[in-house]
């Protein structure tokens, strides 16, 4: 072995939510941990989640909020450090947080607060933590230790554990090194493609809707049998908020979506009701109790916005209810990883396993994280797993 060589037992490629989390259980056991990471701090992510606060986790979690090719692999994982358990942790640093919408939990302050926990973690657990530090080669020796090469080195650990992330968010320093370690051990990789992320428009639409940017309208979005509801925002690029994001993960190239601006009214009945007791009122007027003007104007034409409630027919009403409530647009395409929250697709976790996320392939070799084929909803459930697969790893490595 040459001098220079740092020896350790666990070597974790990623100081992120799940490298973190992996370092600190590891470290409780004693074994001796060094996390190395390109960036030039710990933690980007975990900063900027949120809007700054941090969505660390949900009160509903299962299965279901999560995509992957083998929809029961995150089970175990979830089951064995659940959300109560990372709670537990953040009320034990007193960190104050919050209950928003659909079981999302925030920090009151600052997202800073949830990565100066798993720092201090990490710090009792005596975890070395080496940043700016860019890899170049992996090797696995005969004896089974693996050599790490380096820009600060050359590492050795029985232990490889890769916590690298996707290719989300560039600037927050995404890199596909952790595919490139899968693929060099024989790993099968499913495509990844963009989640939880805002779609263009086609051009005849973007021209359509260039007027209303900043409008945001509260909708359900469909797309195949799965569905979700939250608020719609129209952006000088296209479409997002909550339930555009959650619905691109569904999202395939070429499809349409369907959109419902007013789930909870009976519109049909809404424009009867009022055509008899209002009859001279303007469509336009009527919708504009229930929908912004300028979505009205942009949606149904001026023309049709201008009607009198009076001159319209029982099909033409229908007609409206349609294009009110199974509005359908197809999307030119995404906005790609560059404002991605997260990587769809991934590691196969047929490769892996479900308990310790160890390889089934190579001795030693562990994923855990985002760069492993498991995708979880906008709500905080990539937080979660995040903690509970590096969780897992942590006990074994």
């Amino acid at each position: 072995m040459s001098p220079e060589a740092i020896t350790t037992d666990v070597l974790i490629l990623g100081a992120g939510a799940a490298g973190l989390m992996c370092a600190i259980e590891a470290g409780k056991r004693g074994r001796r941990v060094v996390v190395v990471d390109h960036a030039d701090k710990p933690g980007k992510k975990i900063l900027m989640s949120g809007g700054g606060r941090c969505n660390f986790t949900n009160l509903e979690i299962s299965a279901g909020n999560f995509i992957s090719h083998n929809p029961h692999f995150c089970k175990s994982a979830l089951s064995r450090y659940s959300q109560w358990d990372f709670i537990a942790l953040v009320n034990e640093y007193h960190i104050p947080w919050h209950e928003r919408d659909l079981g999302k939990l925030f920090c009151d302050h600052s997202a800073r607060d949830i990565l100066d926990m798993l720092l201090e973690e990490c710090n009792k657990a005596r975890v070395t933590i080496q940043l700016d530090c860019d890899l170049s080669t992996v090797e696995k020796s005969t004896t089974g230790a693996f050599s790490i090469h380096t820009s600060q080195g050359l590492f050795k650990a029985s232990a490889l554990v890769i916590a690298s992330g996707g290719l989300s968010i560039p600037r927050m320093c995404a890199s596909p090194i952790g595919y490139q370690i899968a693929k060099q051990f024989g790993h099968h990789i499913w495509p990844t493609t963009a989640g939880l992320v805002p779609f263009t428009l086609q051009p005849q639409d973007k021209e359509r809707l260039a007027g209303l940017s900043g409008i945001a309208v509260a909708s359900v979005v469909s797309s195949g049998r799965i569905q979700f509801k939250g608020n719609l925002l129209f952006t000088h690029r296209g479409l997002s908020g909550p339930a555009i994001l959650q619905i691109s993960s569904y999202w395939k190239a070429g499809e349409s979506i369907r959109v419902n601006l007013l789930p909870e009214l009976d519109v049909v009945a809404f424009l009867k009701r009022r055509q008899a007791s209002q009859p001279n009122l303007k469509l336009k007027t009527l919708l504009a109790e229930v929908l912004p003007k300028r979505l009205i104007r942009a949606l149904l034409g001026q023309e049709s916005a201008d009607k009198p409630l009076q001159e319209l027919s029982q099909l033409r009403i229908e007609a409206l209810a349609r294009a009110l409530q199974h509005w359908q647009i197809k999307p030119g395409g995404t906005e790609g990883y560059r404002t991605a929250e997260v990587t769809l697709g991934g590691v196969d976790c047929n490769e892996l396993s479900s308990r310790t996320m160890e390889s089934r392939k190579v001795e030693g070799l562990y994923f855990i994280g985002e760069v492993v084929d498991v995708t979880g909803w906008l709500g905080g459930y990539n937080f979660q797993w995040a903690w509970s697969s590096g969780w897992c790893a942590g006990q074994v490595v």
